[in-house]
């Protein structure tokens, strides 16, 4: 059964980032990092990063990602997970009935999209009662009037490395192409960021960046996550915190 979702505006309170629909023009990056961990789907792995308080959890629902869950991980484990941990289902062109069964299923609320899908599904799945996100991949250059229609839509935007798979291709892309970003919904960075892009981010300020994805960058193998080296990295993005 779908789970209760987290509170968006304590969320976007605490980490000082204004909803999608809050402003006209892009959000100032925000007092601290949104921290969203994707590609789970090993159950110790789930457990040790779950008590890390990730403010995102990531599951991907794509068979063609190594990192697919399918029958890996029981949909009670996700459905058990903290209530404060968003738990987000990452799709690549599914169709809109299968997204919502799986939701339901495993107790998601909130989905990210990497595939071609249409602002008019984004807005069949918000309407829904999901927090949806949706990607899309950077190479040298970002039509950021290409998104407009996204804008009433999508709570969150997520930005990622172009490369032969819709995601997860393990590699950074320029970060200042995002200077010029203009719109009001705030966006995830991913794309192959590490422990050794920490400090960086911590001190990176860009229009409208609200968090960070983090994935192969902590993995032992695909879907497996040290949850050592995400607490060092957590630790860097938010000082003071006992992660370690």
């Amino acid at each position: 059964m779908k789970t209760p979702r987290p509170n968006l505006s304590d969320l976007a309170a605490s980490a000082g980032v204004p909803g999608a629909k809050a402003v006209s023009a892009a959000p100032a990056t925000p007092a601290r990092l949104l921290v969203k961990v994707c590609g789970m789907r090993d159950e110790a792995a789930l457990a040790g990063v779950a008590a890390l308080a990730p403010d995102f959890l990531g599951f991907i629902f794509a068979p063609k990602s190594p990192r697919f869950v399918g029958d890996v991980l029981a949909p009670e484990l996700v459905q058990a997970l903290p209530p404060t941990i968003w738990k987000v289902g990452v799709f690549v062109d599914e169709t809109t009935e299968n997204i919502l069964a799986t939701a339901h299923r495993f107790g998601l609320a909130a989905v990210q999209l990497h595939g071609h899908e249409t602002p008019a599904q984004c807005e069949d799945l918000n309407e829904a009662g999901l927090l949806v996100i949706k990607a899309f991949s950077v190479g040298e250059a970002v039509d950021f009037n290409a998104l407009l229609p996204y804008v009433p839509h999508c709570d969150y935007f997520l930005f990622d490395t172009k490369g032969a798979a819709p995601g997860g291709n393990g590699a950074t892309f320029d970060w200042n192409l995002l200077q010029s970003y203009h719109l009001p919904v705030p966006y995830f960075l991913a794309g192959g960021l590490g422990l050794e892009h920490a400090a960086e981010l911590a001190a990176l300020r860009l229009p409208g960046l609200a968090g960070v994805d983090l994935n192969s960058g902590f993995e032992t193998s695909p879907g497996v996550k040290d949850a050592g080296r995400l607490a060092q990295m957590l630790t860097q993005l938010r000082p003071g915190a006992p992660f370690i």
